[in-house]
């Protein structure tokens, strides 16, 4: 909790903590950086007498932007509906080990997805699942099971009873299910490593034998860049739709790359990432792809075009 009259230096240190709520809430680093703004605006604009009160301006902020979220993912409902094929949550890149969030120079602002903490609650399949959710059940279970808040704050977040927050990360949970026994990295690295391999070769029967046959891929071009707008279903017919990309894409490098801290893969044409693709493996198959091609979303891989972004 802050004290009474809290700095600058301090309320400005939230900031962090703040994307990294609001990104899993929202599943976009650039609407996670709009509310967090938008919260900050919020603070900047009470009287100093105001401020001084808040015992804990951490915890006024942290509900702020979660209501400007819960609003965002109300009105998101809507966007989607209008939305060109399926909406995939925004992939984040992984940083090369040693790299610290934030800029060296401090006269350069901190890229936002450089603050974001890479971990099971922002997977991909995490993701999705989240967006199978209401709003209200996305930030009661966000903000407990993620972040650990107690219903207290959540329910004046929410504008509901704790008991009733209590009740909506419960139903969210169950949107979540019994949780399958998580496959180590190396082995997801090594699934990933053998269907960039298939790909590049356009070894169909390679990649059917790794992929589940009852796999799902799911592709995102917002309606800018040409995809498949539904889901394709079933793993022969996954693999020869990535085949058929291979043949229309001469010059297509497919990279190894953290996405969304587990192995993906990243296909660049030119020094231009195309598409980033996320994996969710079990039994060894790959059994569900989602690929973001929506150059929109894929801002934050910008840096993949410099060579020194190889391994």
């Amino acid at each position: 909790m802050g004290t009474v009259g809290a700095g600058s230096d301090e309320v400005a240190g939230e900031r962090r903590q703040l994307i990294n709520v609001a990104y899993r809430l929202l599943g976009s680093v650039t609407e996670a950086e709009d509310a967090v703004q938008d919260a900050y605006t919020r603070w900047y604009g009470l009287p100093r007498s105001r401020q001084e009160a808040i015992l804990s301006p951490g915890a006024w902020l942290t509900t702020v932007t979660s209501r400007i979220c819960l609003d965002l993912l109300g009105s998101a409902r809507a966007r989607r509906e209008r939305y060109v094929g399926a909406w995939l949550p925004e992939p984040l890149p992984g940083r090369p080990e040693g790299d610290h969030a934030g800029s060296a120079d401090p006269t350069v602002p901190p890229d936002p997805a450089d603050q974001i903490v890479l971990d099971e609650s922002v997977a991909m399949a995490f993701l999705v699942v989240l967006e199978s959710m209401t709003p209200a059940e996305r930030v009661a279970f966000v903000l407990h099971d993620v972040f650990r808040y107690p219903f207290a704050e959540i329910a004046d977040v929410l504008g509901r009873t704790p008991a009733a927050c209590k009740q909506l990360a419960s139903s969210a949970r169950r949107r979540v299910g019994v949780a399958r026994t998580p496959v180590p990295a190396t082995g997801r690295a090594d699934v990933v490593r053998r269907v960039k391999e298939a790909w590049e070769t356009k070894d169909i029967a390679a990649l059917v034998g790794l992929l589940d046959p009852a796999a799902v891929m799911t592709a995102d071009g917002g309606g800018l860049v040409g995809t498949v707008l539904r889901p394709v279903e079933g793993g022969a017919r996954i693999a020869q739709y990535m085949v058929a990309i291979a043949d229309k894409a001469p010059g297509l490098e497919l990279l190894e790359r953290s996405v969304n801290g587990v192995p993906g893969l990243v296909a660049r044409r030119a020094g231009v990432v195309m598409t980033v693709a996320a994996f969710d493996v079990s039994d060894g198959r790959v059994t569900r792809i989602w690929a973001v091609r929506n150059p929109e979303k894929l801002r934050p891989w910008a840096r993949e075009g410099r060579p020194e972004a190889l391994p």
